[in-house]
């Protein structure tokens, strides 16, 4: 009987032990796992300390128990490989109840022992708790439950975010601690802004730009010599391939600090596989190496580990990175790379800015969203961004599949999706992103953006607002010229000579003013997003800093 032995039983782990016997009813399978719980929900861990999901139970979907009576699985909790012996195809098992050690062996090999959170070196930092199994869990809602009134998260990413809601949920002073200028680094400064105004709004109080310098015993000490308030302190710096027992054993271990595993996920030794957190992954953008730590691409390549192991030759593909969070009443959804990213590269971009609402504006509760699109010059979608109240998720997911599928930024207008005025738009927003996206890269109409407008200003352009006259009294852009898109064709000869960079509110009528513009011999371009996407960014004190350090484009490259 051939025997597969899997070092950790969350996502990627158990994946493999569940499909393996659903393709081999005869193969032993064990499964050791460190912690005391198997198959959990470690996604819904925060929502559980805030009360959304009120059974604990709830978290747990499988058990040592009913995995041997469904699957026949031989699962050990409680339990730690500490070393593996290649040539003897034994690993060393401790007992963490007893501290008994004993040696169990092997046909295959499968390391899913996931990450471990990042710890900094401060004092005072033994007070401070993660989140990343049930126990961490239960620890910190034992905390909670003796009475916490303040909380610092350090860290701003998904899963800071996710802790900081659900203890402002409790009732909890929450504070966030972030040593980027932004919170959610996936996400480009001008939407990160919306996040920030819905943080504050909701009163967190949010550093950004600092770390964390000590734990006091019931504050914590910032390296900008702030000191804020913490009963409790929650690290969410982020997370560490756990390759201890890969490095031990003389496996490969890539740049990025992951297992190396080639397309079937064998590692360096063929007949050890890896997967999860612990691996690092293909990024589809740019074939490099990445850490991308999501439990569905855990899961998958749990999946076609035991094909393989199975007979079955599936090889992975690389991974574009798609996630989403819940921010309060936000939805934030990303996929592929970022801007920061694709300027650090120095790949040749276009962007696409649209402020469409999640279902037809004239049907109750639609809701504005900001959507951005990143593409190349040949059309290859290279990433997106969204944030709103409603329907993010859809639009994330539609947009991942025409990555996947390779389907060009043009062809979006082109997607057949289903429409009825309560769940979207004739013009989908996707296909709006199409619409735009055409006319940029046929060079119907230029585009200037939201971060570049005041260099642009400074080389002579002159800003044109088109909106109602209602619209302004609500503020304007600082030294714009105001021409309502009706009167445009009867004032247009009150513009100056030199680049004409039209405005409306969210850059739909500013498009069709560039169109009359250029029409009458004028040197025109659309400000990308509009009013909306200028004031989310520059409203934000941390978006105007970031703009001020970015490298501007001159006019006379806008000309050409």
């Amino acid at each position: 009987m051939t025997k597969t032995l899997i070092v950790g039983g969350v996502a990627g782990g158990m994946s493999t032990a569940t499909r393996l016997r659903r393709l081999d009813e005869h193969h032993k399978i064990v499964v050791v796992e460190r912690s005391g719980y198997v198959s959990y929900a470690n996604c819904g861990l925060p929502y559980h300390l805030g009360g959304v999901i009120d059974d604990r139970d709830a978290l747990l979907l499988q058990s040592p128990q009913s995995l041997a009576s469904r699957f026949r699985l031989d699962v050990r909790v409680r339990s730690e490989v500490v070393a593996i012996d290649r040539d003897r195809r034994l690993v060393r098992v401790r007992d963490l109840d007893n501290g008994g050690e004993y040696e169990e062996t092997w046909d295959h090999l499968v390391l899913s022992p996931g990450a471990r959170p990042i710890v900094p070196d401060v004092p005072g930092v033994r007070r401070a708790m993660a989140l990343r199994t049930v126990e961490d869990m239960d620890w910190i809602a034992a905390a909670l439950d003796a009475g916490v009134q303040t909380a610092t998260v350090v860290g701003g990413g998904f899963v800071g975010l996710e802790v900081a809601e659900n203890l402002h949920r409790r009732g909890i002073a929450v504070s966030i601690v972030e040593l980027g200028d932004q919170v959610l680094a996936p996400l480009d400064p001008e939407l990160a802004a919306v996040v920030h105004v819905e943080l504050r709004g909701r009163g967190v109080t949010l550093s950004l730009g600092v770390g964390l310098a000590k734990v006091l015993p019931t504050s914590v000490e910032l390296t900008d010599g702030t000191t804020l308030p913490a009963d409790l302190v929650v690290l969410a710096i982020g997370v560490r391939p756990e390759v201890r027992l890969a490095t031990d054993a003389g496996l490969a271990v890539g740049q990025r600090g992951g297992i190396l595993t080639d397309e079937f996920s064998r590692t360096s030794d063929p007949r050890i596989y890896a997967v999860g957190d612990a691996v690092e992954k293909t990024d589809e953008m740019s074939e490099d190496r990445a850490l991308i730590p999501l439990a569905n691409i855990a899961n998958r390549q749990g999946r076609l580990v035991a094909d393989h192991i199975a007979g079955r030759a599936t090889a992975q593909r690389p991974h574009f990175g798609t996630a989403i969070v819940r921010v309060f009443g936000l939805q934030v959804g990303v996929v592929g790379w970022n801007e920061k990213r694709l300027r650090a590269a120095g790949r040749d971009h276009l962007v696409v800015h649209t402020h469409p609402t999640s279902h037809a504006g004239y049907f109750p509760d639609a809701e504005q969203m900001a959507l951005k699109l990143l593409v190349d010059p040949d059309g290859t979608i290279l990433g997106a961004q969204g944030v709103g109240m409603d329907g993010i998720d859809k639009r994330i997911d539609v947009l991942a599949t025409a990555m996947y599928a390779g389907v060009p930024a043009t062809e979006l207008a082109a997607l057949e999706l289903a429409y009825a005025p309560q769940y979207g738009s004739a013009k989908d927003p996707v296909n709006m992103l199409g619409y735009v996206a055409g006319n940029r890269l046929s060079g119907d109409e230029r585009a200037v953006q939201w971060h570049e407008l005041a260099a642009v200003q400074a080389a002579g352009a002159t800003v044109l607002d088109v909106r109602d006259a209602v619209e302004c009294a609500d503020g304007s852009i600082p030294g714009s010229v105001h021409i309502p898109l009706d009167d445009l064709r009867s004032r247009h000869r009150e513009l100056p000579p030199g680049l004409i960079v039209a405005h409306c509110g969210v850059g739909q009528r500013s498009h069709t003013a560039v169109a009359i513009l250029s029409a009458l011999g004028h040197d025109s371009a659309n400000l990308d997003g509009g009013y909306r996407t200028w004031l989310g960014a520059t409203s934000d004190r941390d978006a105007i800093h970031r703009a001020r350090r970015r490298e501007p484009r001159t006019a006379r490259h806008l000309a050409n």
